[in-house]
């Protein structure tokens, strides 16, 4: 029972640092207020190779070069918002892991709605209209004649259970 507590314990503490390993000590910075601007701004980066991790996160060969990027660029007196300007134009808006809101994003997000709505609008229509199509078709209300044949189709029905 102590071994398996500790082999837990042990596989949640790998998985707790797995991430801190993704970037290099090589990568760090020497000034930390750079050093903690670049690992904010890591974290805003999609690694794309891996696709759902960030940067800061990934181990991918591509995710150290855009993690150095940041650092050139921090280095050199680029702000925040440069930075995230420079990669976005190198590399395309599908490397922010929180995409921005524009047109494009409203119409991702937008069209299955506006898809399900339409589509109910359309059953609704379509269900209206066949319910005065049946009713239209089978003349609207009985005969006389045809009622008294239903009542003794009934009337039969009701002996025989």
């Amino acid at each position: 029972m102590l071994f398996r507590q500790a082999l837990a314990s042990l596989l949640l503490l790998l998985a707790l640092i797995a991430p801190a390993a993704a970037v290099n000590p090589d990568e760090v910075l020497d000034d930390p207020a750079l050093e903690a601007r670049a690992r904010a701004l890591s974290l805003e980066f999609r690694c794309l190779v891996c696709q759902n991790q960030s940067i800061d996160d990934s181990n991918a060969e591509l995710a150290r070069d855009l993690r150095l990027l940041v650092r050139e660029r921090l280095v050199a007196g680029d702000s925040d918002q440069d930075v995230i300007e420079y990669v976005v134009s190198r590399y395309g808006e599908f490397v922010l892991l929180k995409p921005r809101f524009s047109v494009q994003t409203v119409l991702l997000w937008g069209a299955p709605i506006a898809i399900f709505l339409i589509g109910a609008g359309v059953m609704l229509v379509y269900s209206r209209g066949r319910g005065r199509t049946v009713a239209a078709a089978a003349g609207g209300e009985l005969s006389d004649a045809e009622q008294a044949e239903l009542a003794k189709l009934l009337r039969d029905r009701d002996r025989q259970t």
